[in-house]
């Protein structure tokens, strides 16, 4: 197979893995409440098919990566699309609720194994010059699946029951796992880790990526030096406090600041402690010291942190006032918020180009602004189903993340050697899943405490009147959060890689 074959074909396996996994999530959303009334479940057993997919996904990004760093991530791209695959044909024969919540915290250990080999493979088969447009369609995908979603996922429910949601996952995921598994190829050199911006120009090993033997080399024999590599005490610590912090993230939209989610809060805070401490002594931490040593990455993990928190808690302020303010029906907002999805897709390539030719800092400051200014415009609409502000809005909003997820991704990606590629691209999932959750608790804490008459009753619904005073203070307070990742976003490389 030629090179250029191998680069498409790993790019459409890339592609069609990240975006069942997008879509695995939206249309799950709108399946939930038929979900609820066939197994008779509770409302916080509901709750938890997705809390516990997302925790368990968060807590192991970072290992899976490591894996496929070790490993080979062709390897264990194909080990979590076809367990993927087989979860999701079991949760549709789920018999109760208890099953199906078991099932999809084991779904989210494949997702976490499936999720960053999506980024090592596309560093590993593609150059410099091609990679940021290859990490763009990819982007795009994402964003037309989480357009899509909500409307696939009502039509199936409607006419087939909840179950044929997670049938949708299965023949793809085999699909694509299988290919995976069959398709060998002989690797281009890669000439190693990145320190300047520059990165290596093919991928390493055999197939999408290397097997794992070249990272075995003089690591010794047998499986006490393997163990000891992965860092799985770093890994344990680091887990713990993924699972703590993005449980209380989500308990306290639920719930609001209880005990329960300040002991949470606090056990995330004391497992990160000990994972710093642990990190700074072990021989072979879980995440290489050089990794988080590059300036570029980290910056670009920060911006990703504060975009991904501002724009998914503007998202969830949006979409509550359109359903209970404007009293649209899911269908209707799913519409009105349609340009965001549709800027996110048509962006993405433009957003390749500017970062070729303008650079990560300048293309990642214009989206950054870009993005708060539609927050800005999001505070002041009115209650107008049609305000053309609102259009405006979404529209700036997806044009903006979207270019800061291109650009955010293309520097982890490119600043990370083949060989950190999985730990990298593990960090970058990680903070897409705990910004989201940061985002909406701090969106729901904010409206909470501006609420009139609803301050300390932690769960009630708001009030129209009530809400709408309090959403344009909560996305001022998200366009400042948004406006924290513009000092990270100016240490980003003032030039693309070469």
């Amino acid at each position: 197979m030629r090179p250029g074959h191998h680069r498409h074909l790993t790019l459409a396996a890339s592609v069609t893995g990240a975006v069942i996994v997008a879509l695995d999530g939206t249309v799950l959303t709108i399946a939930q409440p038929a979900l609820q009334r066939d197994l008779h479940a509770s409302f916080a057993q509901v709750q938890w098919t997705s809390t516990g997919y997302l925790i368990a996904v968060a807590a192991l990004l970072v290992l899976a990566g490591r894996l496929g760093d070790r490993y080979g991530h062709r390897e264990v791209f194909a080990a979590g699309t076809l367990g993927f695959a087989a979860t999701s044909a079991a949760i549709a024969l789920a018999p109760g609720i208890g099953w199906v919540v078991g099932l999809r915290i084991a779904q989210g250990l494949f997702g976490a194994l499936l999720q960053p080999a999506t980024l090592g493979m596309l560093r590993a088969a593609f150059p410099a010059d091609r990679l940021a447009m290859a990490i763009a369609v990819r982007s795009g995908a994402i964003g037309l699946a989480a357009a899509a979603g909500p409307l696939v996922g009502g039509a199936l429910t409607a006419h087939f029951g909840w179950r044929s949601v997670f049938l949708l996952n299965v023949a793809p995921a085999l699909a694509i796992g299988v290919a995976a598994l069959a398709v060998r190829m002989p690797a281009p050199r890669d000439t190693g880790a990145v320190g300047t911006g520059a990165v290596g120009t093919g991928a390493v090993g055999t197939g999408a990526v290397g097997t794992g033997a070249e990272a075995g080399a003089g690591a010794g024999a047998g499986a006490g030096g393997r163990t000891a590599r992965l860092g799985l005490t770093g890994a344990c610590l680091l887990a713990a406090a993924l699972a703590c912090l993005v449980n209380t993230l989500v308990e306290v939209p639920r719930t609001g600041w209880t005990v329960g989610t300040a002991l949470g809060l606090t056990a995330a805070v004391a497992a990160g402690g000990a994972f710093v401490q642990h990190q700074r002594v072990a021989a072979h931490p879980l995440i290489p010291r050089h990794v988080l040593a590059s300036g570029a990455l980290t910056a670009a993990l920060a911006v990703l942190l504060a975009a991904s928190a501002a724009m998914f808690g503007a998202l969830f302020v949006g979409s509550y006032f359109l359903q209970e303010v404007l009293a649209l029906d899911p269908l209707q907002s799913g519409l009105r918020v349609l340009p965001l999805a549709v800027m996110m897709v048509v962006g993405a390539p433009v957003a390749a180009v500017l970062l070729r030719r303008q650079g990560p800092r300048r293309t990642a400051l214009a989206a950054m602004a870009l993005l708060s200014s539609g927050m800005l415009l999001l505070a002041g609409v009115d209650r107008s189903a049609a305000s053309p502000a609102m259009a405006v809005a979404f529209l700036m909003l997806g044009a903006g993340f979207g270019t800061v997820m291109v650009t955010a991704t293309a520097v982890v990606v490119q600043q990370a050697s083949a060989d950190d590629a999985g730990v990298s691209g593990g960090l970058k999932q990680t903070i897409m899943n705990i910004g989201p959750a940061l985002g909406i608790a701090l969106a729901t804490t904010s409206i909470t405490l501006i609420a009139p008459g609803l301050a300390g009753e932690a769960g009630s619904r708001w009030t129209p009147a009530a809400f709408g005073g309090a959403m344009g203070p909560t996305l001022l307070l998200l366009a400042a959060v948004a406006a924290l990742g513009v000092p990270a976003a100016a240490r980003l490389p003032s030039r693309a890689a070469a």
